[in-house]
């Protein structure tokens, strides 16, 4: 599990580093590279949030009283998780 992480995120941090020599040239390469900043993002983000519901059922399971703040902890971060995926997005779109 740990191999295929590292594997995934080696992939993304490469795709990252070639992302500046696509965009700086001449015609629609940035377009599909744009696709693949926000596709890389989405799956980031799916993974960040599925890890965060199943740590707060967890939680909540060990200690149904500390339901109330599992949950609200949980939703703050769920938001800032989705926030960084609509700012790959936007970057993404304005082709930054």
């Amino acid at each position: 599990m740990k191999f295929k992480l590292i594997r995934m995120f080696s992939v993304a941090s490469m795709m990252m580093a070639l992302a500046t020599a696509a965009l700086a040239q001449e015609g629609g390469s940035g377009t599909k590279l744009g696709a693949v900043a926000v596709a890389v993002a989405a799956v980031g983000g799916a993974l960040g949030d599925g890890k965060a519901i199943s740590a707060a059922c967890e939680g909540i399971a060990r200690n149904p009283g500390a339901r109330p703040g599992i949950f609200q902890s949980m939703i703050l971060g769920l938001a800032l998780i989705e926030t960084l995926v609509l700012l790959a997005f936007i970057a993404a779109y304005l082709k930054l």
